[in-house]
């Protein structure tokens, strides 16, 4: 029978048909039992007050977490949420919670007001932390974006990326520290720059060009009058746009004079843009996003070896990132095999061919006939993101 109840009646085991009652506008991606908490902690998050359930189809659990449906003990045992998805919730907080910071920065930097370090420091060095204790849950939410918070989460992100690059290097924690800092606030000088220069969807002009480029030196004006804040911090900020050729700007630094900090954001700063979404355009795929990389190395704009070292960082594959297998069913990475990066683990989740979700399966492409046929974005498939976490995390 289908029967409505409170968010705070809803238990693991439920079989959720609908929302029924909530102050926001949240769409189930499908219909499906609960089987951990977090999604639970997820609705009350969404604004969710109330749901429609089936009673005919709950789930109790035993002791030793085996299902036992209608008072039969079922063998199969309770699915384990894979470990990064069990992270991505509190990796979107943590996300989030920068963007905020971030929103404040930026709001600072436009009224003239000087920049408030301590929570830029708390909040870096919380994704620092959360970096060395599991770095594909902050990779995949770099994934999950808004089309219009393109500024907001292009500096976020590119923090996000200078840590996990600088922790592969293994560079000191304090250094990382502040690489992370100065890559969180590179981009604080666009706020200078007009919307419509910003956000051309076109080309720029020569004259809108000029403007554009200025956000540079718009930036170290306002981090250089920021109290505490450190010359690596400077540095990477001030040489983001560089380029090896001496042709980059503000200040067409020449190769032997920008350090490995400046080549290592430039490489995390172009990466990101290439593969975010924005109101104007959709991102490239991880893959495209590699080979343009390769192709600027190539012309003497970037590192050719870092270039390499951080697509191994990412891996082929990157965690989180979308592919289409050879069963023409969708699967997002889970993680990788060191010893086989074309055939990562994943969970397969959606039939491409008849364009429905499908029942989550984990795969070992190391040891399975099913393979990548290439890498491919949510919105190739008119997919969301988020929905897509949401309905692997009800699968379990």
């Amino acid at each position: 029978m289908i029967v409505e109840i409170k968010i705070s009646e809803l238990l693991k085991g439920h079989f959720v048909v609908d929302i029924a009652q909530q102050q926001g506008t949240y769409n189930l991606s499908s219909p499906g039992h609960i089987k951990n908490t977090n999604v639970i902690d997820n609705l009350l998050s969404k604004g969710v007050e109330s749901l429609l359930i089936d009673d005919s189809k709950t789930l109790t659990f035993d002791i030793a977490g085996n299902i036992i449906a209608n008072d039969k003990m079922s063998t199969e045992p309770l699915k384990s949420v894979s470990p990064v998805l069990l992270e991505i919730t509190k990796a979107k907080e943590l996300f989030n919670e920068s963007k905020n910071i971030q929103r404040q920065i930026f709001s600072d930097a436009q009224q003239g007001r000087e920049l408030d370090l301590a929570p830029v420091i708390e909040i870096t060095n919380q994704t620092i932390d959360t970096v060395f204790k599991n770095a594909d849950a902050l990779a995949c939410v770099i994934n999950i974006r808004k089309k219009d918070e393109y500024l907001l989460e292009h500096s976020v992100s590119v923090s996000v990326l200078m840590t996990i690059f600088a922790r592969f290097l293994k560079i000191d924690k304090k250094i990382i520290q502040q690489l992370s800092v100065g890559a969180f606030l590179h981009d604080v000088g666009k706020i200078n720059i007009p919307d419509k220069i910003l956000n051309k969807p076109g080309k720029l002009t020569d004259t809108e060009f000029t403007v554009m480029k200025s956000h540079v030196n718009h930036s170290i004006k306002i981090i250089e009058s920021t109290p505490g804040i450190s010359r690596l911090s400077l540095e990477v900020t001030a040489l983001h746009h560089e380029k090896l050729d001496g042709k980059g700007y503000p200040f067409n630094i020449p190769k032997e004079k920008i350090t490995k900090y400046g080549r290592m954001i430039a490489i995390c700063d172009i990466f990101d843009a290439l593969t975010a979404n924005r109101c104007y355009k959709d991102g490239y795929s991880h893959l495209k996003s590699f080979s343009i990389l390769r192709s600027l190395a190539q012309k003497n704009h970037l590192d050719e070896r870092l270039v390499d070292l951080f697509i191994k960082c990412m891996g082929v594959y990157p965690v989180g990132s979308l592919v289409e297998l050879s069963s023409n069913k969708l699967a997002i990475v889970e993680s990788r095999n060191d010893g086989d990066p074309t055939n990562p683990k994943v969970r397969s989740f959606y039939n491409a061919v008849d364009g429905q979700y499908v029942m989550a399966e984990d795969i070992d492409l190391s040891s399975d006939k099913d393979f990548i046929v290439k890498g491919v974005r949510a919105d190739d498939f008119d997919l969301d993101m988020n929905k897509i976490i949401e309905f692997l995390l009800m699968e379990g």
